[in-house]
């Protein structure tokens, strides 16, 4: 039986906080630790420490709704949901990875920025992925990419990851670029990236690629990400489509999108 840590919410201020500075505490023998949500270093650390907080606790939903409108979108197609060989970009721990390896993908690559994550899921997840890549798609080295080339991938999926700096656009767009042309893009997104109000890169980045002739979107579909620790919903958006090109830079450059 997994165990279960002693976590405390904080109870004043917290709805001030933005989602990637929200924090709780974690009471380990005498000392008690501050750790934001976004820390999945120290996160990833503690042996089913995330699940709890994200899962028990918060009622995250996101890795099956991924999972469910990327299945929907490819039964719109005369594709085979088995056929598909999966980047899991910004994988953590297998979470999404566990989802699709319940519906039977044939391949299946973690790629995660920090070895924690990494670590986290050889501990809890071992064997679930064909192979795991810790490395930094912004500064990609030839030899990573031809490895990871090499797999083929005809389906790119990330959940949770995007649009907080964890994965910047230049990161996504060249993950996105490693697919083969007509595979398929599955991902979530804060609903508030698709207001125009909203001016930071990802968000740009976002806006222009999705209604771009780089990808057919076949399903968008606003859903409950998890509760905030106030309780109340956050919501999302899951989009899945079709990748129809690799994306130039000159086009990114040309809509005013740094890529930094």
């Amino acid at each position: 039986m997994q165990r279960q840590h002693r976590i405390q919410f904080p109870q004043t201020k917290a709805h001030s906080l933005s989602q990637d500075e929200v924090f709780f505490y974690l009471q380990e023998a005498e000392n008690q630790r501050k750790i934001r949500f976004h820390d999945y270093d120290k996160i990833y650390q503690v042996q089913g420490l995330y699940e709890q907080i994200f899962y028990d606790r918060l009622k995250c939903t996101s890795p099956g709704k991924v999972t469910s409108i990327l299945q929907s979108a490819v039964k719109q197609s005369d594709d085979n949901f088995t056929e598909l060989r999966v980047l899991d970009f910004g994988a953590g721990n297998g979470m999404m990875g566990e989802e699709l390896k319940k519906l039977g993908v044939s391949r299946l690559i973690g790629v995660d920025i920090i070895p924690e994550a990494y670590d986290a899921t050889v501990r809890d997840r071992p064997g679930l992925y064909d192979d795991y890549y810790v490395t930094d798609f912004t500064r990609l080295d030839d030899d990573s990419r031809e490895k990871i080339t090499a797999w083929q991938c005809n389906c790119m999926v990330t959940v949770a990851a995007l649009g907080f700096g964890d994965i910047p656009p230049k990161a996504f767009i060249s993950a996105f670029n490693i697919i083969e042309s007509e595979g398929w893009i599955a991902f979530n997104i804060k609903e508030t990236f698709f207001d125009t109000s909203d001016k930071t890169e990802f968000s740009k980045m976002i806006r222009e690629i999705i209604f771009s002739k780089y990808v057919d979107v076949y399903n968008i579909e606003r859903y409950r990400h998890r509760l905030s620790i106030e309780g109340e919903p956050l919501y999302y958006f899951a989009i899945a489509g079709r990748k129809k090109a690799d994306i130039p830079a000159e086009y990114l450059k040309s809509k005013g999108i740094i890529m930094a």
